[in-house]
Parts: structure tokens; sequence; C-alpha cells
């Protein structure tokens, strides 16, 4: 066998201070402690050991793989993306955007333009021809020719029909008419608004006494619905003196029924109730907290110093002894290949 020079400074091993951790913790007069000291002393070299071993050759071969396979595909991005990416833009790309642009301008100058030219050509200015066309023939055949018949016929309408029939309304209808209307007004003041006059000045006393009479009648009527109104509320304040008087005496046999349930029903069930209580389950309760701490609390403190006492030391020990060693050795080994920065 031939000696091998490390790739690395040497595996550090669990220090002075590490081991002396879990001792430091607790004080010196602890037995269950010093009990634990020597077999942990002897046992946890070994476990170092194994734990280093299998760290090295579980841990450091996968370790080693990942980065041979990051290595890997980095210098393949590096070597064949460039000419990927030319290949891609120069053969591909390139190719058809020219393709696009050549059937866009074939696409425009053999369809298109043709296609907007017969449209413009052959349908869009025939169609304006025509309607310029239309529009002359119903504006010179059709609208001015009415416009002119209906100016003749409103000029014969005024002149033939309208003005014979204004100067016949104004000559020979209109003078008969006022005087017609003149006699009927005569008639009507001398035989309607005269009589009319006269009667209304021989019915005036009968109407004076008419309104006394009716005055007279008013007031008795009203006297009688005042004394009526007075009977009604004599009435209703009778009843209503009654009906509270009712009230208050209902009220105060409530008042004197709820005195006596209080009492005779309610105070001495209350008193019964504190009683038993007092008696039984505030020392019912009183007893359950006393067994509570007498029981539960130091079984639970001692659960937690027996926690504290074994498995937190042998955690730290594991923690500072096996992982951190094995995690600065794995470290330390890719650092030396360069597969770590």
């Amino acid at each position: 066998m031939t000696d091998r020079h490390p790739l690395g400074p040497p595996l550090p091993g669990p220090s002075v201070e590490h081991r002396a951790a879990p001792t430091m913790a607790h004080p010196a007069g602890d037995p269950l402690v010093s009990a634990t000291e020597q077999p942990a002393a002897v046992a946890l070299p070994l476990v170092a050991a194994v734990a280093r071993g299998v760290a090295l050759v579980v841990v450091l071969p996968v370790r080693l793989l990942w980065e041979l396979i990051a290595a890997a595909g980095r210098l393949l991005h590096r070597l064949f993306w460039p000419p990927l990416a030319w290949c891609a833009r120069h053969l591909v790309w390139l190719p058809l955007v020219w393709v696009g642009r050549g059937l866009a301008w074939v696409a425009r100058t053999v369809v298109w333009l043709p296609l907007a030219w017969c449209a413009r050509h052959l349908v869009w200015l025939p169609l304006v021809w025509v309607g310029r066309a239309l529009a002359w023939v119903a504006r010179t055949l059709v609208w001015l020719p009415l416009v002119w018949l209906a100016s003749a016929l409103a000029w014969v309408a005024r002149t033939v029909i309208w003005m014979p029939l204004v100067w016949l309304a104004r000559r020979g209808l209109r003078p008969p008419l006022v005087a017609l209307g003149r006699g009927l007004a005569w008639l009507a003041e001398r035989l309607v608004l005269r009589p009319l006059s006269w009667l209304g000045a021989a019915l005036t006393p009968v109407g004076r006494l008419l309104r006394r009479a009716v005055g007279a009648l008013d007031r008795a009527l009203s006297a009688a619905f005042v004394g009526l109104l007075r009977g009604l509320w004599w009435l209703v304040a009778g009843s209503g003196r009654l009906v509270v008087a009712a009230v208050l005496g209902a009220w105060r046999t409530a008042g004197w029924l709820l005195r006596q349930l209080y009492r005779l029903v309610l105070r001495p069930l209350g008193t019964g109730l504190r009683w038993l209580w007092r008696h039984t389950v505030r020392p019912l309760l009183r007893s359950l907290r006393w067994v509570w701490s007498v029981t539960v609390v130091p079984v639970a403190r001692g659960l937690r110093a027996v926690w504290r006492a074994t498995v937190v030391p042998v955690a730290r020990w594991v923690r500072h002894s096996v992982l951190d060693p094995a995690r600065l050795g794995a470290r330390e080994v890719l650092t030396a290949l360069g597969l770590r920065r």
C-alpha cells in the first residue's frame, strides 16, 4: 500500500468544546447526566466515523454526478446554442419573412389592385352616372312639373275661390248678421233681463226671511250637536276612569302576587342553590385543582427535565459532531475537484 496525499485539508473532527457542550449544560450534581456521560463518550467516535463514511459513500457520488450533469449541460449550451440560433435565424426565420413579403406583394399587385380598379371603373363610376341621371330625370320631369302645378293650383284657389268668398262674406252676409244680432240682443233685454230683475226685487224679502229661518235652524242644530258631544264626552270620560281604575287594581294585584312568589319560592330556591355551591361544587373544584397540581404538574415537569437531559444533548452532539463535519467535508471535496466555487 502507498501513502496517498489528501486532496485538501483534513476533515475536521469534533472539537473539544463540542464534546464538552452537553456536559456543561447541566450542573455537576445531576445523577442522570453523570450516568449517561461514560457510554456516550465511548459510542460517539464510532457513530461519527460511520456517519462520515455514509456521507462520503452516498452523498458525495450523487453530488458529483449532479455537478457533472450541470457542467455538461452548460458546456453543451455554450457550444451548440449560437450555431443553432444562427441557423434558425438565417435558414428559417429570414426565408419565411422574405416569402411572406413576396406573397404580400403578389397579393397586392396581382389580386388587390386589379380588383380595386375593376370595382371603381366597372361598378362604382357606372352607379354614380346612373344615380346622377336618375336625379336629373326626377328633378326635371317630376319635381319641377309638380312645383309648377302646385303653384298654378294655389293661384287658382286664391283668385277664383278664396277672394270671391271673402268679398261675399264682407258685402253680402255681414249686414244681415249684424242686424239679426242686434235684434236678438234687444229681445233678450226686453223679454228676459227686465222680467228677471222685477222678479228678483219681488223675491228679495222672501229670501231674507228664508235666510233668517235657515240661520235659526242652523243655531238649533249646532246647540243640539254640542249637547250630544258633551254627553258623549261625559260617557267616555266615565268609562275611561273605570278602565284606569281596573288597570291599576290589576297592576297592584300582579305586584302583590310577584312579591309573594319571590318571598315563598325564588328566594328559598336561591338560598338552597347557594348553599349547594358552597358545600359541594366549590370543594370538588378545589380538590380537583389540588390533584392536578400534585400529580399532573410534577409528571410534566419530570418529562420536560428528562427530555432536556437526554434528547437535547444527543441532538446537539449529532448536529455538531456528525452533520456539520460531513457537510464541511463534502464542500471541501467539491471545492478541491473544481466543481464548486
